[in-house]
């Protein structure tokens, strides 16, 4: 658990100056600054999505996962955590629910935060996630200059995550073998373009709904490449 307590203690800190930060920003350097960081997070998940050997798996994963979110309102209920985040706090720097989902995406979906849980639950080696602690620590700063206090609640949920593979590592080890890796890291990286697609307002793309598909790109591949 060592990493993912780094990894969450980054995002708090990275997120805290952001705030601080973000008054003494212009709205038009904000503005500049959260299309840079779309742009990279777009990048980011282009490099992951490019690691597929089969298409269609990713495409029945995504056409799969996202009925499964769709019957189980994922979107939907990540926005009533959001809403109820915004309750408890003032709105005053921002839609909270908003920056609470996309960054809670961006931080849990991904290669780094599951190997780098999985790699710190079963050898005590916590490097991959010290790695992340850093990106996701910078980038928060960025992210909560611009988005507001709900990156802040995003650690929350990166600790929930990441933890819970963590104690679940060993039972884990066998199944998720490189080439099923390839496959989810894959999946999750178009989630993650669509979330920059979402950030950059060209399309609102329910990525919530869309989270089973990374767990249905695992089973398929598993199914049929292993």
């Amino acid at each position: 658990m060592k990493g993912t307590i780094v990894n969450t203690t980054a995002i708090i800190i990275g997120s805290s100056l952001g705030l601080i930060l973000g008054h003494r920003v212009s709205e038009s350097l904000k503005e500049t600054v959260m299309q840079g960081l779309s742009l990279a997070v777009f990048l980011i998940g282009g490099q992951m999505a490019l690691e597929t050997n089969n298409i269609p798996i990713i495409i029945l994963s995504l056409l799969l996962g996202g009925i499964i979110g769709e019957i189980l309102g994922i979107e939907t209920r990540l926005n009533n955590i959001g809403d109820w985040l915004e309750d408890k706090v003032s709105s005053e720097d921002g839609n909270v629910t908003e920056a609470f989902v996309r960054t809670t995406l961006i931080y849990c979906v991904g290669a780094m935060a599951i190997m780098g849980a999985i790699q710190d639950g079963l050898t005590g080696d916590p490097s991959t996630l010290y790695a992340k602690s850093m990106l996701d620590g910078f980038s928060s700063i960025a992210f909560a200059s611009t988005m507001g206090v709900g990156v802040v609640f995003s650690s929350l949920a990166v600790f929930i995550y990441q933890g819970s593979i963590t104690l679940l590592a060993s039972s884990v080890q066998t199944v998720l073998t490189p080439k099923i890796i390839a496959e989810m890291t894959a999946t999750g990286g178009l989630l993650i373009v669509a979330i920059s697609v979402n950030i950059l307002e060209i399309a609102k793309i329910k990525v919530g709904n869309l989270l089973p598909s990374i767990f249905v790109a695992v089973l398929l591949s598993y199914l049929f490449i292993k």
